[in-house]
């Protein structure tokens, strides 16, 4: 993000930064970069389908060292996903498709056992949320992208930045910004302080000798997401010193731009000099070039924060003017607090949905398009009768089509719930789903994998459990490879039921929760105590939401002959919990019964009511329309 190469420019001149040691502060946390750093710095699985009680149990550590220093984090998070752009011009639209593309080969590689860059596991982002929820951190999550935001707010509070993103480099924060990989959080228990690193805009314009108020001519003169002179079919001729063997180019011009930059004072005299560099170019093309570099430089300019008071007192921030004839009010409180997808809002805004890259072979099918039924259905709901373009990918090319609405997603009969517990009542769906719509048909081992692991998340007592059975036949079992390396068509198995899962959470926050979201907690005294079983089973350890190295080690046992009940005899109540989900996954599957779109979507605003209103809504809703009849 931000300007390419200024990040390692920076690094290279690392006295830069100024060593602080942070503690008593409040620390504004860009979300969506911190939750990408948290896992994929810590080694945790990409291949298997996720790591998600050790990310749990590293978020955890995390805000417990903050807290232990006085430090009280305030997390933003974006409110566009990846591929979507902050307004309707797609600014930001190309560059978005090539880190697209990009994640499309990464991902595929991966599966391939290469580790050419970090893949997310699909439920990461919605348990990041979930773990500081539960932990009592303050989580908002922006209708824009963050970065503003989150500059605006920690320029009104007059605190730091936690973030990795070079466009902090460009903002003017009064109390700097504390990159993340110089953040030392796991050294804070025993100093009561956490070591860092402070970067501040006067530190970096001192050392180059520039003016603060120069900084965003520099950001868009030298290319950042939103604007490049290259699509503009023009560069910058600088003179360039002759530069080591050592250095690049590209540090090379950045540092030939901020030397020039060293004779203006005010940015709009400086883009206007930097036309007669760009060669021989039209007056219309110099307007053209001037207009889109000034608009350029407005994304640094910080407005008052929207998100101070929604902080202290719960007030909502409002819709941005734009957007205020396409989302309804309604969806405000719902999306700030975290408790509507931002994709309900990308659709609404946008018509467009980029699915997240997986794991998986390039030869596969999209893993995405088993859960498509599901998403037609969001789609129905929000938008009628119109299209979403939704972006996803066929073999290693990244595709787009348009997706008709209101086609019923396959469901199941409430009777399939009987005896089931509600928070699992969730899983139990999409799992019938899955076994229906996956391709290929999940065979029986995979089935009962995945039903294994939905007993694994059924409770802390059943975790334990279970991972200790599995244990015990782990032992007898005689199985030359004691560690399974990742099957690609498990993976991609495992990887349809993460879509469906994602989706239909979705779906089931847009239709105010009829069913409870799966619980994702785990303690600590289980982990230390699973320690005890070997480095053989420490692929067992964290199973929580079906874990995709629990689902891999099943698989695996099933197929060397073990029956799924035996892994449970030594515990009747997991057995007994077992058996019930089986019963429900293999009942007859019919469609529910069909509402109208009228019918569902009456029904939205008032699910997201606070509960105060919803008992005048309902008497609303039930009075005759027609005062005569």
């Amino acid at each position: 993000m931000g300007v390419q190469g200024l990040t390692s420019l920076i690094k290279d001149n690392s006295h830069i930064y100024r060593d602080v040691q942070f503690r008593d502060s409040r620390l504004v946390v860009d979300g969506s970069n911190l939750s990408f750093h948290l896992y994929c710095t810590a080694g945790l699985d990409q291949t298997y389908g996720g790591d998600y009680a050790a990310y749990e149990n590293l978020i955890e550590r995390f805000v417990k060292a903050l807290r232990g220093c006085g430090i009280q984090p305030y997390t933003v998070k974006n409110g566009v996903s990846i591929f979507q752009c902050d307004d309707h011009t797609d600014k930001k639209l190309e560059t978005k498709k090539k880190r697209a593309k990009a994640r499309i080969q990464t991902a595929h590689k991966n599966s391939q056992g290469w580790r050419n860059g970090a893949i997310m596991p699909l439920m990461c982002i919605s348990l990041f949320r979930q773990t500081l929820v539960r932990l009592e951190v303050p989580v908002v999550r922006c209708f824009l992208e963050a970065d503003r935001e989150v500059a605006a707010l920690a320029s009104d509070w007059k605190c730091p930045v936690l973030s990795n993103d070079g466009d902090f480099y460009i903002f003017d924060l009064p109390a700097g910004l504390l990159p993340i990989p110089h953040f030392q959080w796991q050294k804070a228990a025993q100093r009561r302080y956490v070591p860092c690193k402070k970067y501040t805009a006067s530190g970096f314009c001192s050392f180059y000798n520039i003016q603060r108020r120069v900084l965003p001519a520099f950001a868009v003169l030298a290319g950042n997401d939103y604007v490049k002179l290259e699509d503009m079919g023009v560069s910058l001729r600088l003179e360039h010193p002759v530069r080591a063997p050592n250095i690049s180019w590209r540090r090379s011009h950045l540092e030939a731009l901020l030397c020039w930059l060293g004779d203006f004072q005010e940015p709009q005299e400086a883009l206007v000099a930097a036309l007669k560099l760009m060669g021989e170019v039209s007056r219309e093309k110099e307007a053209e070039v001037l207009q889109r570099l000034s608009v350029g430089m407005e994304e640094y300019q910080l407005p008052p924060s929207a998100l101070g008071r929604f902080f202290t007192d719960g007030t909502v921030p409002p819709l941005p003017p734009k957007d205020q004839g396409l989302v309804p009010d309604w969806i405000r409180l719902p999306f700030t607090e975290g408790r509507l997808d931002k994709v309900i809002l990308n659709v609404l805004r946008l018509r467009r949905v980029r699915l997240p890259s997986m794991v998986e072979h390039g030869r596969l099918t999209s893993s995405h398009l088993t859960s498509r039924p599901i998403r037609q259905e969001m789609y129905g709901l929000l938008l009628g009768e119109e299209e979403v373009e939704e972006y996803d990918r066929e073999g290693l090319l990244l595709t787009s089509r348009r997706v008709r609405v209101l086609m019923e997603a396959l469901e199941v009969e409430p009777s399939c719930f009987q005896g089931v517990e509600p928070h699992l009542r969730l899983l139990v769906a999409v799992t019938c789903y899955w076994m229906q719509n996956a391709s290929p048909t999940p065979d029986l081992e995979l089935q009962h994998a995945l039903l294994l692991g939905l007993v694994a998340a059924h409770t802390i007592q059943h975790v334990d459990e279970l991972l200790s059975d599995v244990c015990v036949v782990a032992l007898q079992v005689k199985n030359k490879n004691a560690t399974q390396s990742p099957v690609y068509f498990v993976a991609h198995a495992f990887n349809q039921w993460q879509s469906c899962v994602m989706v239909s959470m979705q779906l089931n926050q847009l239709l105010g929760f009829p069913l409870p979201e799966p619980q994702t907690t785990v303690t600590n005294s289980i982990i230390k105590s699973l320690m005890l079983c070997g480095s053989n089973c420490l692929l067992l350890m964290f199973s929580r939401l079906c874990g995709g190295k629990l689902f891999h080690q099943l698989v695996h046992r099933l197929w060397g002959g073990v029956h799924p009940e035996l892994l449970l005899t030594r515990t009747p109540s997991s057995l007994e919990l077992y058996r019930t989900l089986l019963a429900a996954v293999q009942q007859p599957q019919h469609r529910r019964t069909t509402h109208s779109l009228e019918d569902l979507t009456a029904n939205l605003e008032q699910l997201n009511l606070p509960d105060k209103d919803k008992e005048a809504a309902r008497s609303a809703a039930h009075q005759p329309k027609n005062p005569s009849i």
